[in-house]
């Protein structure tokens, strides 16, 4: 039941759910792709520590050693930055790349398959609105209130806590070079980060179940809703009724114009009715004239028993008949025998035999 509507008690119909799909409408949760960014660039920070450090490396050698000797003019200033800019961007590269591909994975896990490119001014002004609608005190500002401030808190916290846990090491510092303290102030951001991020993983998850929770809940339908997509799904019973009647009608006429000329009618007894004329000069074999069932079978049976077409109760071969053979067609080969027997009893073919 939807909390905003106590009406709005049943879920949202697949037709709903695609038709907001299509308009924009996703349940997506922006601190999920926030903490997987930020996750993500940490390990691959991680992890290619020694790669960045063998490229600062060579960029610090080089310019306190061959820089220096450089004439300086507009020429050599110009090939330096370009160098430098080169040597940055194939540290950069590489995790912007993971960043990026981390972002859309996780991104594309929320929403799935959607591409909107439609620009739609009428969204803008929507969206206006429910901003300034959220500005005012309500139940999801204070959950991204407190989403916010707890997030701020995790940020504040971790430093303040790596800082406590530090406090012995930082007098050691004084004796070690300047690769040890570079070394040991990554570390210590490091892990500063790590204690960040695990609160805010557990934020981002309980900000996703609410953000889903909140979608479904704003996608809640009423029965009277659901009744008129079934209805428009299906279309109105009222004129499907009118339309069966017509088809019935046309049928009728046609098996008033057909089963008359027949032979022999096969049923099962009630559910089937297949009419069967065999005539060497149309045919080889007998040939289905018309078939139904349930109503029409009932129908070919009663136009049956007013022309004087005899009836023949055999289950199994007036569903393997309609099954099998369309209106117009001869039987099947294998039916042969079956039928033959059948019709070998009619007072018809007795009197050709005699």
């Amino acid at each position: 039941m939807s909390r905003e509507d106590p009406s709005r008690t049943e879920k949202a119909t697949t037709k709903r759910v695609k038709k907001a799909r299509d308009e924009g409408s996703i349940a997506k949760s922006p601190e999920v792709a926030k903490v997987v960014v930020l996750l993500t660039g940490v390990v691959a920070m991680r992890y290619m520590g020694e790669f960045y450090f063998k490229n600062l490396q060579e960029v610090f050698q080089w310019f306190f050693t061959e820089g220096l000797r450089q004439p300086l003019n507009q020429q050599t200033v110009y090939s330096m930055l370009l160098w430098s800019f080169f040597k940055i961007s194939l540290m950069v590269l590489p995790v912007m790349i993971i960043i990026a591909a981390a972002a859309y994975i996780s991104v594309r896990l929320q929403v799935g398959s959607i591409w909107s490119l439609k620009f739609r001014w009428d969204r803008i002004n929507f969206n206006i609105l429910k901003a300034l609608k959220q500005l005012m005190v309500s139940q999801d500002t204070l959950i991204r209130l407190g989403r916010d401030m707890a997030q701020a808190t995790a940020v504040g916290l971790a430093p303040y806590i790596v800082i406590q846990q530090e406090m012995p090491n930082l007098v050691p510092l004084f004796y070690q070079n300047v690769m040890g303290i570079t070394t040991y102030m990554l570390l210590v951001t490091y892990k500063m980060i790590c204690y960040a991020l695990v609160p805010m993983i557990l934020i981002a998850i309980a900000d996703l179940w609410w953000t889903r929770f909140r979608y479904d809940d704003n996608l809640m339908m009423t029965k009277s809703e659901v009744k008129d997509e079934r209805r428009q799904a299906e279309g109105d019973p009222e004129i499907k009724q009118k339309q069966l009647r017509k088809m019935y009608q046309v049928m009728g006429r046609r098996l008033t114009s057909t089963v008359p000329k027949a032979d022999v009618v096969i049923t099962n007894p009630t559910h089937y009715a297949v009419a069967l004329r065999y005539d060497i000069t149309e045919s080889p074999a007998p040939m289905v004239l018309a078939k139904g069932v349930d109503r029409m079978a009932l129908k070919i049976r009663e136009i049956a028993i007013d022309n004087d077409v005899p009836l023949h109760e055999n289950p199994p071969l007036a569903q393997a008949l309609y099954k099998q053979v369309e209106i117009g067609e001869a039987i099947p080969e294998e039916m042969y025998q079956a039928v033959a027997s059948i019709l070998a009893k009619l007072a018809k073919f007795k009197k050709r035999q005699a």
